[in-house]
């Protein structure tokens, strides 16, 4: 029996990890969709940039707007996923509590009767990184934060080297290989279960107190 369910995408990896284990685990994935708050930038991870990777992957992209109260925004939000596109089941990239708080996806999930799979829940960090060198996941650094980061690692694809860097400013600065607390987000270009590549034609790089971002102009898929 499969489980119709969409992913809480970011466009990072963790949200393309997720996808990619929620479909091994016999999940049929028919759907990203992305919270949307009132006024916020997503620097890091354009909602421009996640409809072109729903085209590349070949779903649709769902996005909800979330405006105070948040908590009743959050459950009507998810109730209309489970009513309008008749899915079971969400599934997050949800790795760890973040600063103590419990999954919140979860917490606003249980009015609606919709499941909630966190298939990357206390993964080992670096682990979870090599299973996206594994399966040839293409992962470029979107935005960086001071004081972790230059801007030079905007732009630059996780690799083996790349994990090696982090492994070491991790033991230097306590740094999250993750990313967990903010310190870096990423954006995925290409994985196991894309239809196409997506390629940067242009952009800059950007500053704005102590974030960098790429600021990303135009992108062709392949």
């Amino acid at each position: 029996m499969t489980h119709p369910a969409v992913v809480l995408w970011t466009g990072g990896k963790d949200s393309s990890l997720a996808f990619y284990e929620a479909k091994h685990l016999g999940y049929e994935v028919t759907g990203l969709a992305t919270f949307v708050p009132q006024a916020q930038e997503f620097f890091a991870h354009p909602v421009s940039f996640m409809k072109s990777q729903s085209e590349a992957i070949g779903l649709p992209h769902h996005t909800l707007e979330i405006r105070e109260p948040f908590r009743a925004s959050y459950e009507k939000a998810i109730h209309s996923l489970k009513t309008e596109l008749g899915i079971e089941a969400v599934v997050t990239g949800d790795i760890a509590e973040v600063e103590g708080h419990p999954n919140w996806i979860k917490e606003c999930s249980v009015s609606s009767g919709v499941d909630v799979l966190t298939p990357l829940w206390g993964m080992n960090r670096v682990d979870l990184m090599n299973k996206l060198l594994l399966h040839r996941f293409q992962i470029i650094f979107s935005c960086v934060k001071k004081p972790w980061f230059t801007i030079d690692w905007l732009g630059r694809e996780l690799d083996e080297a790349c994990l090696g860097d982090l492994r070491t400013l991790s033991a230097q600065t306590g740094l999250d290989i993750c990313g967990e607390q903010g310190e870096y987000h990423t954006l995925v270009l290409n994985g196991p279960f894309f239809q196409k590549r997506i390629r940067i034609e242009k952009f800059s790089k950007e500053m704005k107190d102590s974030l960098m971002y790429l600021n990303i102009q135009k992108v062709s898929l392949i």
